[in-house]
C-alpha cells in the first residue's frame, strides 16, 4: 500500500496513547550505549538469569517445559519472521529450555511489563508493530490472569510469545526490519559482525530490561533527532498535512502572484517550520518570501536562487506523509548500520555532499564532497572499507571503460588532446592504458586516499574548485572529490601542515604513504539527515527512497489495527 493512501485518524489516536512514550524514548536513547557496550555489563543492577523452578502455579516444571518444546517445534506464529522465530528457537535452548518469563507464582510481572514498555516505545522508530504477535501476546496475558489453575499449554503460550516478542524486538532494532538487498539499495555495509543471538541473551541478562533493550537501537545523534521529527511530522500529517501551492508563473523577488498563491506559500513554509516574516503586499513575492524560499532550498538540495522555481514548487508539494516516510525511512537506513563505527572513522552521506570526520566520538572534520553523477555507472555506492594509504602528486590511472567511451573518441578527434591533457600511454600487464600525469591538471588534484575496495571508489583533491559553490554537487564517475584536502591530509596521517604542503607542492609524484592504522570509511545514503539542529532532506540522486518509503510505510503510519492492539497490550500490561 502506497503511503499516500493511508488514512490519518489512526495517527491522531496513536498520538494520545504513545506520544508521550516517544519523546521520552527520543530523549533518552541518545544517553544509552549500544548493545555492544550494554552487554559488558553497564545496566547498574545485578544480572537476571531464569528462575530455578519446580513448578509454575501448581504446573510442574517439566510438564511446562514439555509445553514449550512442543510450541517452539510446532507452527510459528503468523505474525512473528522466520529469522525472529529461528531467535526464539534458539534463546530457549540457551537457557535449557527453561521458561524465561514465569516465576513459581506465574507471569513475571516487571520484566513482561519492562517488555510491552519497549515494544511500545519502539513506536518512536517507526518499527512496523504490526508483525509482532502484539494481539496474541495480549490474548495469552489474558488467559492467564483470567484462569485461577492456568495449564502447562496457557502457561507456555504466554512465555513463548513474550520470547518471541522480545526476538522480534531486538532483531529489529539491531539490524533492521527491511533487507536492503530486497528494495534495491545498493547497500553494502554489514552490521559488522553483529550476532544477535549473542546480543538477544546478553540484554535478556540486564536489569532493568527496558533500559537495556533501548540500548539495542542505535544512540548516535542524528537517529535521535529523526525520532524527534518523526514525532514533529506524525503531528504534521495528523492535522491534515499541507495544502498544494497552485501552479503558476515562477516567481522572483518583487514579482506579482495571487493572493490566494503566495497564502498557500507561506502556510506551507511554516508548516514546515520555516518561519516567514510580515508580508509587504498580499500578492507580492517580496524578500522575506524569498528568504523563507531560500531556506526551504537549502534544506531539501535545490540551488539556492530565492525563486519559485518548478523544481522548488515540485518539492514544496510533496506530501506530508511522504516526508513522513522519508524520515522513517531513514530511521531504518541508521539500523542497517554498524552500532561501533570505530574510535576514528570518515562518514560521506551522498545525497548531503558531506563529509564528516570523527575522533573518539568528536567530530574533528566537516567538508563538503563532491559525489558520482546520477545516470548509470556514474552512481557512488554505499558501503564500508578501511582507508589505508595515501598517494601525493598521484597519476590518474584512467579505467579502460572511461578511456573507450570518453578519452579515446576525444583523442581521435583532436590529435593534440593528449598533450593538451597530460596525458600518456602506459602499459598495464599486455594491455596499453592511458594515464594523466600528476600536477595542476591532474583530475585527482595532489593527493588521493585509498580504501581498497571493490568499486574502486576512493577520496581525491580536484582542480576544479568552482564546483564546491554548486549546491548540488554530482558530477564525478563516481569517486569522491574533497573540498579540504589538505586538512584531511594532516588528520588521518598526524602530519604538521607544512608537511602535508611540502609534500603536494613539491615531493615526488606518485608518493604513497601509509597509515599510521587503518581507518574506517563509511559512504552512506540519508535522505532524511539532522544539520544545526535543523531538519534536511537530502537529494535522492539514485532514486532509492520510493520503495524504502513504501516499505517502512506502515512503521510511519500505522494502521487502526496495530493502534487497537497497542492500546488493547498497553493496558493489559498494566492491569
Amino acid at each position: 500500500m502506497s503511503i499516500l493512501h493511508l488514512s490519518i485518524p489512526p495517527v491522531r489516536r496513536l498520538a494520545v496513547l504513545l506520544l508521550p512514550l516517544a519523546v521520552l524514548a527520543a530523549c533518552s536513547s541518545g544517553e544509552k550505549k549500544s548493545a555492544r557496550e550494554t552487554s559488558a555489563g553497564d545496566v547498574a543492577k545485578p544480572a537476571w538469569s531464569p528462575a530455578n523452578l519446580t513448578d509454575v502455579q501448581g504446573v510442574p516444571v517439566a510438564a511446562l517445559r514439555a509445553s514449550i518444546a512442543q510450541r517452539l517445534t510446532g507452527k510459528r506464529p503468523a505474525t512473528v519472521g522466520e529469522e525472529a522465530w529461528s531467535h526464539t528457537q534458539r534463546l530457549y535452548k540457551r537457557f535449557g529450555e527453561t521458561p524465561l518469563w514465569l516465576t513459581k507464582d506465574g507471569l513475571e510481572k516487571d520484566r513482561a511489563g519492562a517488555l510491552t514498555d519497549a515494544v511500545l516505545n519502539a513506536h518512536a522508530d517507526a518499527l512496523k508493530l504490526d508483525e509482532y504477535p502484539i494481539t496474541e501476546l495480549a490474548n495469552a496475558i489474558v488467559e492467564l490472569r483470567r484462569s485461577p489453575k492456568p495449564t502447562a499449554d496457557q502457561l507456555a503460550d504466554a512465555d513463548v510469545l513474550l520470547t518471541a516478542t522480545y526476538a522480534s524486538l531486538g532483531e529489529d532494532l539491531l539490524t533492521g526490519q527491511v533487507d536492503p538487498k530486497s528494495i534495491a539499495q545498493s547497500w553494502n555495509i554489514d552490521p559488522e559482525d553483529e550476532n544477535v543471538d549473542s546480543a538477544l541473551v546478553r540484554t535478556l541478562g540486564k536489569m532493568p530490561l527496558d533500559q537495556a533493550i533501548n540500548a539495542m537501537r542505535p544512540s548516535n545523534p542524528d537517529y535521535v533527532g529523526l525520532q524527534k521529527e518523526l514525532v514533529r511530522y506524525r503531528g504534521i500529517v495528523g492535522k491534515g498535512g499541507w495544502i498544494a501551492i497552485p501552479a503558476g508563473k515562477a516567481l522572483k523577488t518583487g514579482d506579482t502572484a495571487t493572493p490566494q498563491r503566495l497564502a498557500a506559500l507561506r502556510a506551507r513554509l511554516v508548516a514546515e517550520g520555516i518561519a516567514v516574516g510580515d508580508a509587504t503586499g498580499a500578492n507580492v513575492f517580496d524578500a522575506s518570501l524569498a528568504g523563507a524560499v531560500a531556506q526551504f532550498q537549502a534544506r531539501h538540495a535545490i540551488a539556492v536562487d530565492s525563486a519559485l522555481g518548478t523544481e522548488t514548487l515540485n518539492s514544496l508539494n510533496v506530501p506530508a506523509e511522504y516526508r513522513l516516510g522519508q524520515i522513517a525511512a531513514n530511521l531504518e537506513r541508521d539500523r542497517w548500520m554498524p552500532r561501533s563505527l570505530g574510535s576514528r572513522y570518515i562518514s560521506v552521506n551522498v545525497p548531503a555532499f558531506h563529509l564528516e570526520a570523527f575522533d573518539n566520538g568528536e567530530k574533528a572534520l566537516d567538508m563538503k564532497v563532491i559525489v558520482g553523477q546520477e545516470y548509470e555507472d556514474k552512481a557512488t555506492p554505499v558501503f564500508s572499507d578501511s582507508m589505508e594509504t595515501v598517494v601525493f602528486r598521484p597519476y590518474w590511472n584512467i579505467t579502460p571503460d572511461i578511456q573507450a567511451k570518453e578519452i579515446e573518441p576525444k583523442i581521435a578527434s583532436n590529435p593534440g588532446y593528449m598533450a593538451a591533457e597530460n596525458l600518456e600511454y602506459y602499459k598495464d600487464g599486455g594491455t596499453t592504458r592511458i594515464r594523466q600525469k600528476p600536477g595542476p591538471q591532474n583530475s585527482l588534484g595532489f593527493v588521493k586516499f585509498l580504501f581498497p575496495n571493490d568499486f574502486n571508489i576512493y577520496l581525491h583533491d580536484t582542480p576544479n574548485r568552482e564546483l564546491f559553490g554548486k549546491d548540488v554537487r554530482a558530477f564525478s564517475h563516481g569517486c569522491i572529490r574533497v573540498e579540504k584536502p589538505t586538512e584531511l591530509a594532516q588528520w588521518v596521517l598526524g602530519w604538521d601542515a607544512a608537511k602535508v604542503k611540502q609534500a603536494m607542492d613539491a615531493g615526488a609524484d606518485n608518493t604513497p604513504v601509509k597509515l599510521p592504522r587503518k581507518l574506517p570509511v563509511y559512504i552512506t545514503y540519508g535522505t532524511a539527515y539532522l544539520r544545526d539542529g535543523a531538519l534536511y532532506f537530502g537529494n535522492d540522486l539514485y532514486h532509492r527512497d520510493d520503495k524504502l518509503v513504501k516499505a517502512s510505510s506502515a512503521g510511519a503510519i500505522p494502521s487502526s489495527r496495530v493502534v487497537q492492539a497497542l492500546e488493547a497490550l498497553g493496558r493489559i500490561a498494566k492491569g
